[in-house]
Formats: C-alpha cells, sequence, structure tokens
C-alpha cells in the first residue's frame, strides 16, 4: 500500500485542519479529482479550494464575519460542500442541520444557535419561514436554488452570487477555532448544540484513514448524510486527508448500492444503523462478489450482518467503531482482526476507561460500567454545549466525558457497547430526545400525558423503534391512527412513532420522572403498528 498522497499533518494531527488540508492538496494535486456527486457536478481538490475562497468572499460580502454561527441546511450536492467549505476558510462557524427538521425540531436549533443568516436549499425555504418564531434571530436566508414560493418574513439573497466573487486571501482558522455546530439530543430536554474545533473534525477523518489503512489506490463510495459526521468528516474528510476520490449518493438507495460501487470501482464505504441490513435484504445477485470493494465501516457491531457483508459480498474486513458527536471517534475496529460484538480497541488519540457510573472509579475488565473519555490531541474533541456551561461542566466531571453508555472492555483491550445509561432513542442514525417528541404530541386533542421510549426494532441490525404512551384526557378516547397520522406532519421522519399504546396513567418515580423502563418491560404486544416506516412511505 503507498500513501503517497495523504495530507502531510497525518502523522500530526495537533497541527492539523480540514481546510489545511484543501489547501495542500489543490497546491499538489490540483487537478485530481476529489468528489462526484452521483448525479450532479465533479469537484477537482483545485477547484474545492478555489470555490471554497470565492464562498469566503462571498460570505464576507454579505456581512459575515470570523467567528459568526451561520446555518446550513442543505443535501448532499456539491453547493453544500462549497458553503461548509467557504464558512471553514472565512473563520465562521457552520451550524449544520439535518435537513429533515420541522417545526420545534427546526426552530429550537435555528434560535438557540443565534444565527442571523442561513444557507438553505431552495426547496426548504418554506420550512425554515413555517418554523421561526415570532421574533427570529434569523434575519437572511441564501437559498441555493430556486426558494420555495412561499410568503417570505426573511430577506433572501440568491446562492448563485458566489460565483462572481474574488478567490480572497483570508488567514486560515487555527486548530481550536469552532469549524461547526451539530445539534444531538440527550434525554431532559432540547438538543444541545456541540463546539466542535478545526482538530476535532480533521481527527475524525485522520482516524478513519489509519483505521482503514486508507492507500493512493483507494476510492470511498458516500451514502450516509452530509449534516452528519459520519458522512462529512469520516468519509469525506477522510478522502481530502487521504487525497483519494470520493463518491456521494445523496439518498441511500439499497438497490442502486452495488451498482454504483460496482460503477465507481469503490474500495471503501461506510454503513450506520439499518443500512447494512437493507443491503442484505436485496435479492442475491451474480453481481454481488464482482466489485473491488475491500472493507466496510459499520456500527453497531451486529456479527451476523458483518458475517453476511464478508460472506455473500466477498468483502475482505467488515469493522465498527465508537463515537459520538462530542467524543469523536475513540474507538475503531482492526483490518484482519474479527471484533465479534465489540466495537473495536482504544485508538491512540484517546484515553478509554469504563468507570461505575456513581462513582467514578475505574472498573476491571469484564465489568460494565460507563464508558468515559478524554483526548491525547488538544482540541481533538468538543470544547462544550452552546450556551449550556454547566451541563458541559457536569459532563467533564472529575476530567473525563461522560459518554451516558454502558461499557465493557474484555481481557483482549476489545470495547464493547452494552446500551444506553441514558434514555435517549437511537434511530436512523439520529438521537432523538424523547421530550422533544413528547412536547409536540401533549398538544393534540384528547392528549392528557404522552411519554416516548425506544422499542427493540423488529428488523435485524436495526437500531430503535419510537413508541408513545397515551394518556387519554377524561371522557374523550383518541385515536391511536389519527394521533400517528399526525405525527407524520408534526415530526421528522426519523423520530415519528412506529407504535402507539393507550394507557391509565404514566409510571413515575418519587420526583416525577417517566420510568420508560417500566413501558418498556410491557414490550408491543397489543399497541397499535403503524408499520415499518419505509413501507409506510411507499403505500402513501
Amino acid at each position: 500500500m503507498t500513501t503517497t498522497l495523504r495530507y502531510s499533518k497525518f502523522t500530526d494531527p495537533a497541527g492539523a485542519t480540514l481546510v489545511d488540508a484543501l489547501a495542500e492538496q489543490a497546491r499538489f494535486r490540483p487537478d485530481a479529482t476529489w468528489l462526484t456527486f452521483i448525479g450532479g457536478e465533479t469537484l477537482s481538490f483545485g477547484a474545492a479550494h478555489r470555490d471554497a475562497l470565492r464562498v469566503a468572499s462571498f460570505l464576507a460580502g454579505h456581512g459575515v464575519r470570523r467567528g459568526d454561527f451561520v446555518a446550513l441546511v442543505a443535501g448532499g450536492h456539491a453547493d453544500f460542500v462549497r458553503a461548509w467549505l467557504g464558512l471553514q476558510c472565512l473563520g465562521a462557524v457552520a451550524v449544520i442541520l439535518n435537513t429533515e427538521l420541522r417545526g420545534a425540531f427546526l426552530r429550537h436549533p435555528l434560535e438557540d444557535s443565534g444565527a442571523r443568516l442561513a444557507i438553505v436549499d431552495g426547496a426548504l425555504v418554506g420550512a425554515i419561514e413555517e418554523a421561526i418564531g415570532p421574533s427570529p434571530t434569523l434575519e437572511r436566508v441564501l437559498h441555493i436554488g430556486e426558494a420555495a414560493p412561499v410568503p417570505a418574513s426573511l430577506s433572501r439573497i440568491d446562492w448563485a452570487g458566489w460565483r462572481e466573487a474574488a478567490v480572497g486571501d483570508h488567514p486560515p482558522p487555527r486548530p481550536k477555532d469552532i469549524a461547526c455546530v451539530m445539534y444531538t439530543s440527550g434525554t431532559t430536554g432540547p438538543s444541545k448544540g456541540v463546539l466542535m474545533p478545526h482538530a476535532h473534525c480533521a481527527l475524525y477523518a485522520i482516524g478513519a484513514v489509519g483505521a482503514l489503512e486508507i492507500g493512493d489506490d483507494d476510492r470511498y463510495y458516500v451514502v450516509l448524510p452530509l449534516h452528519h459526521a459520519n458522512g462529512l468528516l469520516m468519509q469525506l474528510g477522510a478522502a481530502l486527508v487521504a487525497g483519494i476520490p470520493a463518491f456521494v449518493r445523496a439518498r441511500f438507495s439499497a438497490a442502486a448500492w452495488l451498482s454504483d460501487i460496482r460503477e465507481h470501482a469503490a474500495t471503501l464505504t461506510n454503513c450506520l444503523g439499518t443500512v447494512a441490513a437493507f443491503i442484505c435484504a436485496q435479492p442475491p445477485t451474480s453481481q454481488d462478489r464482482s466489485h473491488r470493494l475491500r472493507a466496510v465501516g459499520n456500527a453497531p457491531a451486529i456479527p451476523s450482518l458483518h458475517a453476511a457483508l464478508r460472506e455473500r459480498f466477498g468483502i475482505a474486513d467488515v469493522i465498527s467503531g465508537y463515537g459520538m458527536t462530542e467524543a469523536n471517534m475513540p474507538v475503531w475496529g482492526r483490518l484482519g482482526q474479527d471484533g465479534g460484538d465489540a466495537a473495536g480497541w482504544t485508538t491512540p488519540y484517546f484515553d478509554l476507561v469504563i468507570a461505575d457510573p456513581d462513582t467514578d472509579q475505574e472498573l476491571p475488565a469484564g465489568q460494565v460500567g460507563e464508558i468515559l473519555v478524554r483526548p491525547k490531541v488538544p482540541f481533538g474533541f468538543m470544547t462544550g454545549y452552546h450556551r449550556r456551561h454547566d451541563q458541559t461542566v457536569d459532563t467533564w466531571r472529575n476530567l473525563w466525558f461522560h459518554s451516558g453508555d454502558a461499557g465493557v472492555i474484555d481481557e483482549h483491550g476489545r470495547v464493547r457497547f452494552v446500551d444506553r445509561i441514558k434514555d435517549c432513542i437511537r434511530r436512523r442514525g439520529e438521537n432523538i430526545a424523547p421530550s422533544e417528541i413528547e412536547a409536540v404530541m401533549a398538544a393534540l386533542p384528547g392528549v392528557a400525558g404522552v411519554a416516548a421510549y425506544a422499542v427493540a426494532s423488529p428488523i435485524s441490525g436495526g437500531e430503535d423503534e419510537v413508541m408513545l404512551a397515551i394518556v387519554r384526557q377524561p371522557g374523550q378516547v383518541p385515536d391511536l391512527k389519527a394521533l400517528g397520522d399526525a405525527a407524520e406532519s408534526l415530526l421528522p421522519r426519523f423520530a415519528r412513532p412506529r407504535y402507539l399504546r393507550h394507557v391509565d396513567a404514566l409510571p413515575v418515580t418519587a420526583t416525577g420522572k417517566v420510568q420508560r423502563a417500566e413501558l418498556r418491560r410491557l414490550g408491543t404486544a397489543g399497541a397499535f403498528d403503524r408499520g415499518e416506516p419505509a413501507r409506510r412511505e411507499r403505500a402513501a
């Protein structure tokens, strides 16, 4: 394996940033292809760098300054990457939001971030207008493509103007400067904005390059959304650091997966959540082993799925990992070693222990406790939660980041994720705060109380399904199907419930906290089942 194309600071992550990696690749290999958007544009390293500098000048001309927060709500296309890189070149902060957020789910990060400008796909301008409150901080939208024909309360600017901007010279960001904010959910309130320094973002990419042993001949196939750290930093970022091409499909298609792998001669790809299960559920074909794919990064670690990928598709290595938006990827699998149901081994860039969640005392191998992490690379971790100083301090108590996840380390040093200590729901690659679902559903007619919680997915290798326990208002019997239908328009797709059940009262502790574990013990038997989400969408 040759690695002559790698970013020169690969071995010195303390000084690395993705903006610096892009400038270096553009300087030495300007015409080499970096990104191909399937059905869309292709960008070389040189073109991506020039475009990013033009975007930085364009944004500066519209009043964006170093350190300003700018919302970015766009799909997996070239203009998303231009905006993301342009903001970094300018030293501004990209508040990267899921394009499926609607209503209160979208209003909260827009208001919490304090962004005054948003870069938005034109088709999503209506969702932004509907989400903002009566006194919005947001003032302007830069719309990519034609803006949706809806009443405008926000000033609108055509994104296409970036093409006329100059290729400016902007002071590069420092590794400790904040590159972006990604919102991640907890269980006791709305989602929290994770402040991610440039070094943190670069370390995601560097860790992936090392774990997958990415060389000059590799080619990355990307199907995970770019508003996630996996798609954006661990794949696009890894391709940038390694100096190799990446091929991006804006939306995952299980039916197109193998043909894309073959057409683009991909050697690497990542899966998350149910993606691998959907791939393996496709009918076998005579072409299943006719490809160059040599390694897949998949989480969570499901031995049966990993075996299916290896045996059916002839993929030599399927490795897992463990990470969080806050904590980077402290654990990666190893090529050539079967990790079983473990996520992998702690990487050289982090310290990781399993500790008693009540005392923070480290536990011996084989005992289940809370996963605690801290970085060895300066700023290779979040700097905190935006505007939530108390929660930042609490999470970092005793100088360890507390993941809220239960895990165990075996005698071979393998780290295995066991369960969530928190009540957070994990579905379709998203962490969902039950309180956010509950706030929306509790406002519907006939609902006196509601609890949202996770139940096991019937799909092998799936994550969670959302279930609701509904307490009726006296004298009313709200129809469960109607409540589920209402959720379709009120909640993002990943947060919509599959199961609903009437209960006389919610089980609570002496302090009034809902005992979701008691609800989970009831299972789904007898509950109203709205069906598997993909099947509902096809029927719609």
